[in-house]
């Protein structure tokens, strides 16, 4: 079944929401449309926002023992990544709300299904940068400028897909920050071994958002949105696999240098066997596999920080 062919969702739910999702079943009627704004409906994006953010933590407890794992931290830093993926959620609906009309998976979201209007939208996506605000400005000050300087690549993002085939590579250099701030916010500035692992981090985003990007290739082709998912064509699963070799790599360079051992390589093959199987059962042709294979991401996030925590506590 092709992406223009699938059966519209229960008025008022979003197509690519899971069934009887919390919001659908426990949200007020008034709140609905701004949690799917915000995609709290699905919650896989808040997690693969904030595992870098937890690698750059516990990156820097293995660099330094004595410091140890900042838990305060972590827990800003889940409730930061909530609201700015919520945030930048809204922001690239607003700026899509036209392409969104002309996709299956995306027509039913709030704005242009008119659940709510563009203005209304952009005065929860000020609230939502308020609130994120508040929490990033709790740490030190090299944080807050890094943090600050990110909302770049979050402005441009929703644009590229339209002027370029590769708006995955700029989704990776948003989306891998937190590992740059997670870092920061232990020891005050970056460092090789921090810059290794954004970089490998970014290979992964483009990788795992490859495949996402699946999802709409034949809507994309018709209103001529790029994607790497298109650029890459029948070569997308080597191609993706060439990215995740590329991440695993950089990321266990990146954590040796900060003084990871055996501990974090033995355990992060994990990771790496995750990021292999994905490549290896990938068929774009079969409905939902691109979708499971993308949100086994989240369980790539959690093997690596047990990895590096089980690294520090060694």
């Amino acid at each position: 079944m092709s992406n223009t062919d699938q059966p519209n969702p229960v008025p008022g739910t979003v197509a690519d929401a899971q069934s009887g999702n919390w919001v659908d079943r426990y949200a007020p009627d008034w709140l609905k449309p701004y949690a799917r704004l915000a995609r709290w409906d699905r919650p896989i994006g808040i997690w693969l926002l904030f595992w870098p953010c937890t690698w750059g933590l516990a990156l820097a407890a293995v660099a330094n023992p004595a410091r140890g794992f900042d838990w305060i931290a972590c827990v800003l830093m889940f409730i930061g990544a909530a609201l700015m993926r919520g945030a930048g959620c809204t922001f690239n609906d607003i700026v899509d709300r036209d392409i969104d009309m002309q996709v299956a998976r995306t027509r039913s979201r709030p704005i242009p299904s008119g659940q709510v209007t563009a203005k209304q939208a952009l005065i929860f996506l000020v609230a939502q940068a308020l609130l994120g605000a508040i929490v990033l400005f709790q740490f030190n000050r090299f944080t807050v400028i890094a943090g600050v300087a990110s909302l770049v690549l979050v402005a441009i993002y929703p644009f590229m897909k339209r002027v370029t085939w590769w708006p995955q590579a700029f989704l990776g250099l948003a989306f891998s920050y937190g590992a740059l701030v997670g870092w920061s916010s232990q020891t005050g500035g970056f460092s090789v071994a921090i810059l290794l692992v954004y970089f490998g981090t970014i290979m992964w985003v483009i990788g795992y958002d490859t495949i996402y990007a699946l999802q709409d290739i034949e809507d994309d082709a018709l209103i001529g949105v790029k994607s790497t998912a298109r650029l890459f064509g029948s070569k997308t699963r080597p191609i993706v696999g060439g990215f995740y070799a590329g991440a695993y790599l950089l990321w266990l360079v990146g954590a040796i240098m900060a003084g990871a051992g055996l501990v974090f390589f033995f355990l992060s093959l994990v990771a790496g066997g995750l990021l292999a199987w994905q490549v290896w059962t990938l068929d774009g042709k079969v409905p939902e596999n691109p979708a499971a294979r993308f949100k086994l991401n989240h369980y790539v996030g959690i093997a690596l920080v047990l990895a590096l925590l089980a690294e520090w506590v060694w």
